[in-house]
């Protein structure tokens, strides 16, 4: 997942600043979507416009600890989250390090402009954005990093989805349904 998005916003990139004016608008779908060439070297909202370099160091920071954590997760939709993040970080950090004006301070290439949003963005702030979302979900629906799921209302008790579905599913040892576990007898 990491590899498309990378790949996506970099090829996007790429034909962005060798094909569209600098600061033109270009009709894609006439007013819901145009593309316009310009440059960013703040975060989201042109905030931190001029301190590029922290943003480098904080991108490097979370790629550091994704790249670290990566390998604990057990769920596919946390490996998918996981892999949105660092896709796009990946492709805002190549900007920061590699484009001009300079290593650690390049400015990030932005281009998709919609009516509904105030900025305008790319592929990876999508990829971000799009995890970000999908955090969101997963942690309301209450699905772990391992994909077991936490049942609301039972204290400690998670449901996972590797148990056999006649086992104790709550700490207390219920069964579904409410019946009582018991060991047998001797």
């Amino acid at each position: 997942m990491a590899l498309c998005v990378y790949a996506l916003d970099q090829v996007a990139k790429y034909l962005v600043v060798h094909n569209l004016p600098y600061d033109r608008p270009v009709p894609v779908l006439g007013q819901l979507l145009r593309f316009i060439y310009v440059t960013n070297s703040g975060a989201a909202f042109s905030i931190g416009t001029g301190s590029t370099w922290v943003f480098s160091i904080i991108g490097l920071a979370v790629l550091a600890f994704v790249v670290w954590y990566a390998p604990r997760i057990r769920s596919v939709a946390w490996a998918v989250l996981f892999g949105l993040l660092l896709g796009g970080l990946l492709g805002n950090l190549t900007d920061r390090l590699l484009r001009a004006p300079g290593f650690g301070i390049g400015h990030v290439v932005d281009f998709i402009r919609i009516p509904l949003l105030p900025a305008i963005f790319n592929l990876a702030d999508v990829g971000i954005v799009s995890s970000m979302g999908l955090f969101l979900i997963l942690t309301l629906r209450g699905v772990n990093l391992d994909g077991s799921r936490h049942v609301s209302g039972k204290h400690g008790s998670h449901e996972h989805p590797a148990e056999h579905p006649e086992g104790p599913d709550a700490a207390d040892g219920s069964l579904p349904g409410g019946r009582r576990h018991e060991e047998p007898r001797e």
